[in-house]
């Protein structure tokens, strides 16, 4: 698996789901040691059905872990305080409507456009990425091509 990013908040959130998929998991093995001792486990439900939700949470951890020991964390980051990266904040003018825009870039883990919070993995940001405070842009979205002028770059921690 490739390095991913993520902010403090984010790995804080990954622990917190894998503390709990513990407590589950602990639940879930009493649960099958229970099933198994009222005798034959191949007409058990009770213990199939326990079976299953442990492995879903053993998949769940996994990959949760996984996720954890690839990340970087965001504040790790080191660039220049005027060019669009990982761990900014970014004012934009769009050019076609004067509209400005202000986007966070963060790893998908950490992703929440509703918040400006944006993957560094999406299109928008990886036609901004590199760019300078006061350069435009011409990023390539679903709807097609837009210019965006770069009107301020930031650490957003």
């Amino acid at each position: 698996m490739t390095e991913g990013y993520i902010t403090r908040a984010g790995r804080d959130k990954l622990l917190k789901e894998i503390e709990e998929l513990r407590e589950r998991k602990k639940v879930l093995s009493f649960e099958i040691g229970e099933a198994r001792e009222k005798g034959d486990i191949s007409e058990n439900a009770e213990y199939h059905s326990a079976k299953e939700r442990l492995g879903e949470v053993l998949r769940r951890m996994a990959n949760a872990q996984t996720k954890l020991a690839n990340a970087k964390l965001i504040e790790e980051v080191k660039g220049a305080a005027d060019t669009v990266a990982i761990g900014m904040k970014v004012t934009l003018q769009d050019k076609a409507t004067n509209d400005e825009i202000t986007y966070t870039l963060v790893g998908s883990e950490d992703s929440d456009p509703t918040e400006g919070k944006i993957s560094v993995y999406s299109p928008m940001a990886q036609g901004l990425l590199g760019k300078k405070q006061g350069e435009e842009a011409e990023v390539t979205l679903p709807a097609g091509k837009r210019v965006f002028k770069i009107l301020k770059t930031e650490p957003f921690l």
